[in-house]
């Protein structure tokens, strides 16, 4: 089983939804560290706050970031001017809304994989690193069609093809990085309040209704 104590940890998209969940069992699993990256800044300092409150100030840190921006770069940096090393990267960060497909784009595909290759080029062994994992969470759009969200259904199977590529076993053979796509399901977050989705085509609307109607997972 991974061993989750004392290893140094960057989570994208961390104040909401599966992001936040992933900050929080980490440090319940002893991590050494969190940063945690997201654009919300209220909500940001409100969960540290709350989690250096439970965890200590050493343990936790937020950090205000548009990931399409060279944010997520001084986000990497500082991390590692300050540990030398991260062991994991979660790319949790998405936007699920087809109508602004361009930032969906940005944020879903462009950001995760430059995220992706800042952490592979720090871990990499074969380059003076000491390996870690690198987690992408793509979605079970990647591997069904969905035709209300088409814009969010492509980005997604990039995520997938993306991860399934960097993380062959001879690339992790020579690297020691590990890398591991996760497809959720429909997940009770606020990302996917049905109310808020906005389908690539208006007359999909119905079929959204239907959708929502079903168990999620939580």
């Amino acid at each position: 089983m991974y061993e989750i104590k004392d290893k140094v940890v960057l989570v994208t998209g961390g104040t909401g939804g599966i992001g936040a969940e992933v900050v929080r069992k980490f440090l319940e699993d002893g991590a050494k560290h969190v940063a945690f990256l997201d654009i919300n800044e209220i909500r940001g300092n409100k969960m540290e706050e709350e989690l250096i409150a439970k965890y200590g100030e050493e343990k936790v840190k937020f950090h205000m970031c548009d990931i399409t921006t060279e944010d997520l770069s001084v986000a990497f940096d500082n991390l590692v001017s300050q540990f030398k090393y991260i062991d994991i990267v979660i790319n949790a960060a998405g936007l699920l809304k087809d109508t602004a497909y361009v930032k969906c784009i940005q944020v879903n595909v462009t950001a995760l994989i430059t995220s992706s290759l800042k952490a592979y080029d720090l871990m990499r062994k074969d380059r003076g690193g000491i390996g870690g994992t690198i987690i992408n969470v793509s979605s079970v759009a990647a591997l069904i069609d969905v035709p209300t969200v088409p814009i969010y259904s492509a980005t997604k199977s990039a995520v997938l093809k993306f991860s399934n590529c960097l993380g062959m076993e001879h690339v992790f053979n020579r690297t020691g990085v590990r890398v591991i796509t996760v497809c959720f399901g429909l997940t009770d977050t606020e990302m996917v309040a049905f109310n808020r989705i906005e389908p690539f085509d208006s007359e999909m609307k119905d079929l959204l209704t239907i959708m929502s109607s079903g168990p999620k997972q939580t």
